[in-house]
């Protein structure tokens, strides 16, 4: 198992759990984002610049991913393309994407995008705060204590 970490959009306090968590079970992470990443000195934790460009940083996450890895993304259509490959896919807040949420997931994106195109204005989502930030950890660490030995 590896982790992937969809890092252009992550919010820093996500991305220093991940590396916490990448110490502890000694478990290779690696944030993909198409600017420089500053990333801790660690054998466990490694940052890849990919170009500039829409869905370049997904498109190097999907091609590298396997069975059994986990991503971390709050991106809709990444986390359904690395479900269908047989990874999971947990977002920023905690919650984890299955074969079963995902669907309505992409549902509910694709409404928002098409409200948007005519001219609706729709919220963004809330602010990542404390109970979010709790929330992820305590999911990851669920995810890393069933991975096998």
């Amino acid at each position: 198992m590896q982790i992937w970490v969809d890092a252009d959009a992550c919010p820093l306090v996500i991305k220093q759990i991940l590396y916490r968590a990448a110490e502890r079970s000694q478990i290779q992470t690696t944030l993909v984002a198409n600017k420089p990443l500053a990333v801790p000195r660690s054998k466990f934790v490694r940052a890849i610049q990919v170009g500039r460009g829409f869905d370049v940083a997904d498109n190097e996450i999907s091609r590298r991913v396997v069975a059994g890895d986990l991503v971390v993304t709050a991106d809709i259509p990444l986390a359904a393309d690395v479900i269908a490959r047989g990874a999971r896919a947990l977002n920023p807040r905690g919650e984890l994407y299955s074969a079963d949420n995902i669907r309505e997931r992409l549902a509910m994106r694709d409404l928002l995008e098409k409200l948007r195109e005519t001219g609706v204005q729709t919220q963004g989502p809330a602010p990542l705060d404390h109970s979010d930030r709790k929330r992820f950890a305590d999911s990851l660490d669920r995810l890393l204590a069933k991975r096998p030995a």
